[in-house]
């Protein structure tokens, strides 16, 4: 028998590609994994690369708001694909799974801007520490959906848990009051982050790590700048709010490529969020509120529907009122907060002018 040649090789190699794209992986097509994360990669490449390759560059507000609108707007795009590709249920899912992603991660903007601000971090380096934290955000979100994933479809149960889970946290969300930044240095996390690790008591430009004596076994060892504390925490407090976040959205959907899509795309524009919303958080006090009756509805949703099955709720119907919600909690936070701007303005100018100073000290 002769031996095959290299373009009968090619011929028999070609379909065989063509045949593992087709495979199906978590219940979808491996060319659909394949085809959004390179569209993650290239965004996150167009991003740090070439916008920001300034590492001293400061985001201002307005650079904050074009860039949340354009990631914002690309997620809703990829949502008219999921709904033109797999039905307007998905796509009514995808729509509700990034709102409330999105929703939840403005709690999460205000605890960073709190870290940040705690450790004395000049706002100039806060986009670094942001860079990084969104990196190992996806990372550490697509591990617990992943997580989450396979419980939900071994065990259909573990959804009235979820909703158990989202019905105390947005009752405890209503009841527990703002946190307050002096707090934050003495919380049980924070000490015990400081014992885990060196940190250095004053920033190294923008270096996460530097090597130094330590003055307890005088030999060098490498230590952590407030830079890399910074991120530690931040990390942290994903981590924590992923708790919250992937839950809701498996109560929404359970389709795994559909929550792991909107969650994805709720993150990358974080970090250009930050930067708006940090320059107005005292704005937004009644937008926690709004979270709140949030993550209450989507966990009573899966009650009432799914474990006694007393009402079938529509995925537009979810959409609707996690709309509604969020828009009430920020229109009724800026109405009450009305002519406190420019107090608030001289305050985060003290603030920022003590942050520099303890970070040049």
């Amino acid at each position: 028998m002769s031996e095959p040649t290299l373009s009968s090789q090619r011929s028999i190699a070609v379909p065989q590609m063509v045949d593992f794209l087709y495979l199906e992986w978590l219940g979808k097509p491996v060319w659909m994994w394949l085809g959004f994360h390179a569209l993650v990669a290239a965004l996150l490449a167009f991003d740090l690369g070439l916008l920001h390759r300034d590492k001293e560059h400061e985001i201002g507000i307005r650079e904050s708001l074009l860039l949340t609108a354009f990631y914002f707007s690309l997620g809703l795009v990829f949502g008219a694909w999921v709904w033109w590709y797999l039905g307007p249920q998905a796509g009514q899912e995808y729509v509700t799974g990034l709102v409330v992603e999105k929703s939840l991660s403005m709690d999460n903007v205000f605890v960073i801007a709190v870290i940040l601000t705690s450790l004395g971090i000049p706002r100039a380096a806060h986009h670094r520490v942001l860079v990084w934290g969104i990196l190992a955000a996806v990372l550490l979100r697509g591990l617990m959906i992943g997580l989450g994933a396979a419980l939900v479809h071994q065990a259909h149960w573990v959804l009235s848990l979820f909703a158990a889970f989202l019905i105390y946290a947005g009752l405890k969300m209503l009841v527990s009051g703002a946190e307050e930044e002096g707090d934050f240095q003495d919380s049980a996390w924070v000490r015990w982050t400081r014992k885990a690790f060196r940190v250095t008591p004053e920033l190294h430009g923008q270096r996460f790590v530097v090597r130094k004596t330590d003055p307890a076994t005088g030999r060098k060892a490498l230590w952590l700048t407030p830079l890399a504390f910074a991120l530690v925490l931040v990390n942290g407090a994903d981590v924590i709010f992923a708790v919250d976040s992937v839950p809701a959205i498996f109560a929404i959907t359970t389709d795994t490529f559909v929550v792991y899509t909107s969650n994805i795309f709720a993150i990358l524009g974080l970090r250009a969020l930050y930067f708006a919303l940090a320059a107005m958080v005292d704005r937004f006090a009644y937008l926690k509120t709004a979270l709140a009756f949030i993550l209450i509805f989507i966990g009573a949703k899966i009650v009432v529907a799914d474990t006694f099955h007393l009402v079938d709720v529509p995925p537009w119907v979810s959409l609707v009122v996690t709309v509604v919600l969020l828009v009430a909690g920020v229109v009724y936070s800026l109405w009450r907060t009305r002519g406190e701007q420019a107090v608030v303005d001289e305050r985060d100018a003290r603030m920022e002018r003590e942050a520099e100073a303890r970070g040049r000290a």
